[in-house]
């Protein structure tokens, strides 16, 4: 087996920033935000802090989808040979994807919060009775989602946890070796 350990360390770097920014920014950044003074300075202490997060997640997410790719080409033999590894990867791709979609429809609501850098805020997802309409729906979806992105994330990890038990030499040899002997039933 050749050693990936470029593309393997943009997948697993790139995949913990991903997951440990968005966790830290959810439970610190946005309750911390409440505490700049003012209803008014609330939720530009919040923008502030995720307008700055935006690019470095954008470096994680693209080094963990470029390990992500350089990854399943590097193992595609044993994808296709090894008893489980191609439905691991069908699970890792779709909750990629699903981190994805929930990472960017965040970003289009952060987005419409960011705009009015001077709205009055509770938190950074939640509105005062002053929120404008358009700014406290996105900031009440965000009250959520900020929860969704790590879960996806964290879930991606445990996946890659068990993606990297599937390498051990006798889960190959198992895994070879369960799709060479066909099974009774089968």
């Amino acid at each position: 087996m050749a050693r990936n350990t470029l593309i393997r360390s943009m997948h697993d770097v790139g995949l913990a920033a991903w997951f440990g920014g968005t966790l830290a920014n959810a439970v610190s950044l946005n309750a911390a935000a409440a505490q700049a003074g003012d209803a008014g300075r609330t939720g530009a202490v919040a923008n502030e802090g995720w307008n700055r997060w935006t690019p470095v997640n954008a470096v994680a997410i693209g080094a963990h989808m470029i390990g992500s790719a350089g990854l399943l080409a590097a193992n595609s033999d044993r994808v296709a040979a090894q008893r489980g590894v191609a439905a691991m990867s069908v699970v890792k791709t779709a909750l990629t994807a699903a981190g994805l979609g929930v990472t960017a429809y965040s970003r289009v609501l952060g987005r419409k919060v960011s705009q009015q850098q001077d709205v009055p805020a509770e938190s950074g997802t939640e509105p005062t009775p002053a929120t404008p309409d358009d700014v406290a729906s996105a900031q009440r979806q965000l009250s959520m989602l900020q929860w969704a992105v790590p879960a996806i994330t964290g879930a991606l990890v445990v996946v890659n946890a068990y993606a990297g038990e599937q390498q051990r030499a006798s889960e190959v040899h198992k895994g070879l070796l369960a799709n060479l002997i066909p099974q009774s039933g089968s």
